[in-house]
């Protein structure tokens, strides 16, 4: 097929403005940080070449292999939870009269559009030592207060807390927007061979709606890779000093953060960046070769 530029020369003149907005604020700062993984720079001096060297440095560091030993227990608790959850809250306000489920849509949606920093903050409220809200409701009732935020057995499964809160509402619109999509027929096909509710739900809602299931998955497992805000705000963190207590709560970016503004080790934040991307690149490929399967 060929491509008429005189014709459609204007079609393509309004979509310029685009393309040159993706490439200054995408496609250079890819490029640029490429670049700048191979030099040895602290912001002030001359870039000095210094190869692999980086990538080198990056991946025998301590932090490095705490910070993604943290990830991977973060990523393999949330996003299952979040998940689950996320399905629960759309089986249940699917099963509700249109009034109470727009308005149970409407309050479990909420957390979604508010600024993850915001959220982050009322939460470290909430988990707060002494004068957060469950430590109060704990004392009330007898039990023990817990140090949500300090303590490093707690540290992780307060973050998660704050994910699933903050995600499901948005998973959740996601995955009733995909049980809607499900014919109508094939449930009433299983009510007339005796099925029940549950019967429904594993062998009818689950299979059809494998693709919303991936979409969700992928953007949570994604988003999780990624997760810094909650973190950096619920310990406090500074480029100085980052992570929490025992550096329960240190995750690839705050650490990428930390070298490359913390310590002016820019070179070696950019190479942080390329290695993180290529491992959530790798994670994503085996979640599409996996889902390729599935529907074969």
């Amino acid at each position: 097929m060929k491509i008429n530029l005189k014709r459609n020369y204007k079609h393509y003149l309004m979509l310029t403005p685009f393309f040159l907005m993706f490439i200054v604020f995408f496609v250079y700062p890819i490029i640029y940080g490429i670049y700048t993984s191979f030099y040895k720079w602290d912001g002030i001096h001359i870039p000095e070449f210094v190869g692999l060297d980086n990538y080198s440095k990056v991946l025998n560091a301590r932090t490095t292999k705490l910070a993604y030993k943290n990830i991977i227990n973060y990523v393999l608790i949330t996003v299952p939870i979040g998940m689950i959850v996320s399905f629960i809250l759309a089986i249940i306000i699917q099963a509700m009269p249109r009034k109470w489920g727009n308005f149970f849509k409407s309050a479990y949606f909420l957390p979604s559009v508010i600024p993850l920093y915001l959220a982050a903050s009322v939460w470290k409220w909430i988990l707060a030592a002494d004068v957060g809200l469950v430590n109060v409701l704990f004392s009330k009732i007898g039990l023990q207060q817990v140090a949500w935020l300090t303590d490093p057995k707690y540290m992780l499964y307060s973050l998660i807390i704050v994910d699933v809160w903050v995600s499901a509402g948005f998973n959740m619109i996601i995955m009733i927007a995909g049980i809607n999509d499900i014919p109508e027929s094939l449930y009433d096909a299983a009510k007339v061979d005796g099925a029940n509710k549950f019967q429904e739900i594993i062998n009818i809602t689950i299979p059809q709606l494998i693709p919303t299931l991936f979409f969700t998955t992928t953007w949570g497992f994604i988003s999780a890779l990624q997760v810094f805000e909650a973190p950096w705000i619920l310990t406090g963190s500074t480029y100085m000093s980052y992570g929490g207590n025992r550096n329960a709560l240190l995750f690839p970016v705050m650490d990428m953060l930390g070298k490359g503004f913390g310590s002016l080790k820019f070179g070696q934040a950019a190479a942080y960046g390329v290695i993180l991307a290529f491992v959530i690149l790798f994670f994503t490929s085996i979640q599409f070769l996996i889902n390729k399967k599935i529907k074969k």
